[in-house]
């Protein structure tokens, strides 16, 4: 067993919770971070005992093998591209590109370098989905025939201090909460046929309501309500609700509906969660859970509620997959399967029709309790 280098492209919020997590993980040794802005990767390396270093310098470096990129959605194309070009592998913050042409680009360049090229969500990699997905492979609800999907609040702007990406084009609800939905969702039941749906903005302006710019307002140039329509190539047919529009709401986060009865999945944003079935007598049972890792609770979020929280799992499941030479499950086919539909439920809202889906990809195989066993140190 060895460890990869690590590097971090981006040390904003998000980058605390991968410097945070990794130390969880075999695989994985985080050794040094960068950003456009020298100082916040200076307190970022001050904060976890790595090294700050110059963009320039991370690509260039002879210890790093894996660079994440967690800068702002419209900068991660060209930042894996770069990646890649240095002769490393790349692992992406979620939305993994913003088109379906950028995806194909890194495909073919990842392709010709014969690199590895990741993406978040791993959220799917938790013991809730995983068993949500055993329960779908072992047919307990029968054949997935529909399903509903909602994730629907008034947005980012009440917490984050810098919120305005989360509302220009590459933001808004469907291109940053759906990766987690819309991924869960080929890992449980294949991949999707095609789209409709139709779109609308509430909210011309957002008032940022935390640190230093409370109170300054940001204007609103992409929509933040969208309900859509997914034909899957199995034949199911899933409404997916994706809305900052909303003070609150009593929908469930994900339900599928089967054959011989229904299952009730939990937030796909967390690893954790209970997982519920009902059959054709009408009676609602939670699922017996299976002692998986990857559910186990080891985190307070920032509402206090108690969290299994594994990010990196994904970053992991690639490292061990690079050493051992096997798939991994956070794959380019799969972020760009989901990149693509993403862009075509806005699209296919703009232009109110509805829109095939070119590409396709493979259900990530199943991650079993032994196999997330391995992952951790």
């Amino acid at each position: 067993m060895r460890n990869l280098g690590i590097g971090i492209i981006g040390c904003g919020n998000i980058s605390a919770a991968y410097l945070e997590l990794a130390p969880l993980f075999n695989f994985l040794e985080v050794r040094a971070v960068a950003d456009l802005d020298m100082q916040a990767a200076e307190a970022r390396a001050q904060e976890f005992g790595v090294r700050a270093v110059a963009i320039d310098d991370l690509l260039a470096a002879d210890d790093i093998e894996i660079i994440v990129n967690l800068t702002v959605p419209a900068a991660h194309f060209e930042v894996t591209k770069r990646i890649l070009e240095n002769g490393k592998h790349a692992y992406s913050e979620k939305p993994f590109v913003l088109t379906l042409k950028e995806g194909e680009e890194i495909r073919q360049l990842a392709q010709s370098k014969g690199l590895r090229v990741g993406s978040a969500p791993d959220t799917f990699l938790g013991g809730a989905h995983q068993l949500a997905r055993a329960a779908i492979d072992e047919g307990q609800v029968g054949k997935i025939i529909g399903g509903t999907c909602h994730v629907m609040s008034h947005g980012m702007e009440a917490w984050h201090p810098n919120p305005d990406f989360f509302f220009q084009p590459g933001g808004g609800p469907i291109l940053d909460l759906g990766p987690y939905y819309l991924t869960n969702l080929v890992q449980l039941i294949g991949p999707v046929k095609s789209v409709t749906a139709m779109a609308s903005t509430g909210f011309r302006t957002r008032t940022i309501g935390n640190g230093p710019r409370e109170g300054e307002e940001v204007g609103v140039e992409t929509p933040t309500n969208i309900h859509a329509i997914l034909e899957f190539v199995c034949g199911a047919l899933v409404t997916l609700g994706a809305s900052w529009d909303v003070w609150d709401h009593r929908h469930a986060n994900m339900e599928l509906y089967g054959t011989t009865g229904s299952l009730f999945v939990p937030d796909p944003n967390f690893f954790g969660g209970e997982v519920c079935m009902t059959d054709a007598t009408g009676e609602t049972a939670e699922i017996a859970e299976r002692a998986h890792p990857f559910s186990v609770i080891n985190t307070k979020d920032g509402s206090g509620l108690s969290r299994a929280n594994y990010r990196c799992a994904g970053l992991a499941d690639m490292a061990s997959a690079i050493i051992q030479n096997v798939p991994h499950r956070c794959s380019l086919e799969l972020a760009t399967h989901v990149v693509e539909v993403m862009t075509a439920i806005l699209n296919a809202a703009e232009q109110r029709r509805w829109i095939e889906v070119t590409t396709t990809c493979d259900r990530p195989d199943i991650l079993t309790p032994k196999q997330a066993e391995s992952l951790l140190r």
